[in-house]
């Protein structure tokens, strides 16, 4: 895609990123490459302390890793399960505070060996993204390391068959010749609003979600991101609000109407079974219709005390922060009162709601999302964590996005209070949008497949070989190439900061919206800086020119190819620069439109850019004057006050084409 940068790679790069390709092949079992085996057996802890700069921390993990507690490597890790993220964050410690890459390497490789896969793949890939010494590293699409998150078990077990009774039965010793890959039909979940799982369990929107929560992980210390992080809180908000807008687009686009509300004193009319299997196959929790959240439950588990009385724990949380919010400050451990209602009131805000290590008063204000999800999850009646408590499944769920929307709340009573803008901070002197022209909008759904390979347990020369290969095959959302422009007035040259979003029009009956009750519902498309000169400007620019979304992963096996293509051949390696993870997928920027056209609005602000003082989120193009999410992040109260020349709206309407009987036969949306 455009706007994407790109570098060149020497030898210890490309060394340095096929070794960790490596740790992520099959974790489910151990590894077969044997300098990897002999690494983790004679790899030591003890006596070794000076090769990290912060020996401490590895004593803590070596202590925690010695207790009977520690998590074992056949039970199911949970980022929300306070003890596995408590060993979680040890061994995090581990690999970030290693002097050099080589303790880094050797360290990560023990782990790889003793130290539960789900536990080890995480640390390890928030390590990756936060390191100085894997600066540049990528990693192989989650779905590919955690098949068994993204499919539903029907496909895994398919795989499995094929497996056992097709692979292996046609595989000769002498004559091994590599077999093509078999794919499987992936279905959908069915479940109350199906017509939506096309949009829910898109392996690349859940992908993103998970990768966002690596980006910026709600425990991790201010010091150890790699990226600026002073706005961490704001981009909570910022991201999180991103994803329940292009849901409700989404939702608009089946019919559907608001986002429900949640009621913790009524029963949940919105089962979920999410016919996910873990790989020692327990089954992730269902919630039954007509579950009741108000009920306490005292965890008789002790790895589940944390969970014990969760509603009444989530009720006294979100009664402290909408208090905190109505008065207007938040206290301290000590006493000490923050105003919220300053210029870093929301940042802190963000803090509260997400409880990260510098949320002002985490022991009164609580882990918010922590205990909700195990509460809306329902998993106090199960063996295995809900889908609610792994980032790469929460989209799953239909109540993923009432729970957004309940922590959205927090935000939004903030904004009200602090009231709307006035016209002289929406208003740019001299600059006005004419017209805004756009090219047809059309939809569609096209087949994409996965490599599932990492699900099946394979033999010694199938791992060192990866000659095994299954895939899963699925119809997925998608939008074709548009180019649009926009045509700006201005009477002087100047830096000017274009955003560009789209939103609904017509609520599911057919009503308009007012913009003061639909600004929030807006998903933002593009931004971007742009010089403006005297007189008439015509921006151009296409959809794949936004950086801030990205095309497809690169698979594990494309990105090993490559890494091996050029050490063997002494070719220089073009790579991508990780920052692509972090983005919406290209293929969901456009809500499913219909045959006849769907009518949605497309809204452009251009508004004066002011280089930030830092370099404070440079690469989201943050401006020095500006919200993330302005102008919709406060109330409208007179839209005659909001709409000023530098604002723009005009209705457009997206198409979709549908695949005929063949293409689409096993499934149908």
């Amino acid at each position: 895609m455009s706007g994407v940068q790109y570098r060149v790679a020497d030898k210890v790069f490309l060394e340095k990123q096929r070794d960790i390709l490596r740790l992520f092949q099959h974790v489910h079992q151990p590894t077969y490459f044997k300098d990897l085996i002999e690494i983790a057996k004679t790899f030591k802890f003890e006596g070794h302390w000076d090769q990290w700069s912060k020996p401490e921390y590895v004593k803590e993990f070596w202590q925690f890793y010695q207790e009977e507690d520690f998590l074992k490597q056949d039970e199911i890790f949970s980022v929300f399960h306070p003890e596995h993220l408590k060993q979680a964050i040890a061994l995090f410690r581990v690999f970030y505070f290693a002097n050099d890459f080589a303790t880094f390497y050797k360290s990560a490789v023990w782990a790889r060996q003793h130290v539960n896969p789900g536990m080890f793949v995480y640390a390890l890939s928030v390590a990756v993204f936060h390191c100085k010494h894997t600066e540049g590293i990528m990693l192989p699409p989650i779905y590919e390391i955690f098949p068994h998150y993204f499919f539903t078990n029907e496909v895994i077990t398919k795989a499995k068959q094929y497996k056992q009774h097709y692979w292996d039965s046609n595989k000769h010793e002498e004559e091994h010749k590599e077999m093509p890959g078999y794919s499987i039909n992936a279905e959908y979940t069915k479940y109350t609003e199906e017509c939506m799982n096309y949009f829910t369990e898109d392996i690349g929107m859940n992908a993103f979600y998970y990768y966002e929560n690596m980006f910026m992980p709600f425990w991790l210390e201010h010091e150890c991101i790699r990226f600026d992080a002073t706005k961490r809180g704001e981009w909570f908000h910022y991201y999180h609000n991103l994803i329940l807008s292009r849901y409700y687009l989404e939702r608009l686009s089946n019919g559907k109407g608001k986002i429900p509300t949640i009621n913790y004193q009524e029963p949940t009319q919105f089962e979920y079974h999410p016919a996910l299997a873990y790989f020692n196959g327990k089954p992730f929790a269902s919630r039954p219709k007509n579950s009741k959240l108000d009920v306490d439950v005292a965890e008789c588990d002790s790895s589940l005390k944390h969970f014990s009385y969760c509603y009444t724990k989530v009720e006294d949380y979100e009664k402290r922060i909408r208090e905190a919010i109505d008065m207007g400050w938040v206290y301290t451990p000590e006493g000490k009162i923050i105003n919220l209602y300053t210029q870093e009131g929301f940042e802190t805000l963000g803090k509260i709601v997400e409880s990260d290590p510098e949320s002002p008063h985490v022991r009164f204000y609580g882990y918010l999302q922590m205990v909700t999800r195990h509460l809306l999850g329902y998993s106090h009646h199960a063996l295995a964590p809900s889908v609610l408590e792994h980032f790469e499944t929460s989209m799953r769920d239909p109540m993923f996005y009432q729970f957004c929307k309940r922590m959205m709340y927090f935000f939004k009573k903030h904004q009200h209070h602090m009231g709307p803008y006035e016209k002289q901070h929406l208003f740019m002197q001299g600059v006005k949008v004419e017209d805004f022209q756009v090219d047809k909008l059309v939809t569609f759904f096209d087949q994409y497949f996965t490599d599932i390979s990492n699900a099946v347990t394979v033999d010694e020369k199938e791992f060192e070989q990866k000659s095994f290969e299954v895939y899963a095959r699925q119809f997925r959302l998608n939008h074709k190439p548009y180019n649009y422009k926009i045509q700006v007035s201005s009477d002087k040259s100047v830096d000017a900061f274009v955003k560009v979003f789209i939103g609904p029009k017509y609520d599911e009956f057919g009503h308009e919206i007012e913009m003061k009750h639909n600004y929030m519902n807006f998903f933002e498309l593009d931004r971007f800086k742009y010089s403006l000169k005297s007189g008439k400007n015509v921006i151009e620019r296409d959809s794949h020119e936004n950086q801030y979304f990205c095309n497809e992963h690169m698979t594990f096996k494309s990105l090993y190819n490559q890494v091996e293509k050029a050490l063997t051949g002494g070719e220089s390696y073009k790579y991508q620069l990780p920052q692509e993870y972090f983005n919406f997928p290209q293929r969901l920027m456009l809500p499913r439109g219909d045959v006849s056209g769907k009518t949605f609005q497309f809204f452009v602000v251009v508004s004066q850019y002011e280089q930030p003082k830092s370099d404070a989120f440079c690469q989201f193009m943050v401006d020095a004057h500006h919200s993330m999410y302005y102008p919709l992040d406060r109330p409208i109260e007179f839209e005659s006050e909001f709409w000023v020349p530098n604002f723009f709206s005009k209705d457009v309407k997206v198409y979709h084409e549908q695949l005929n009987e063949k293409e689409f036969s096993y499934k149908k949306f």
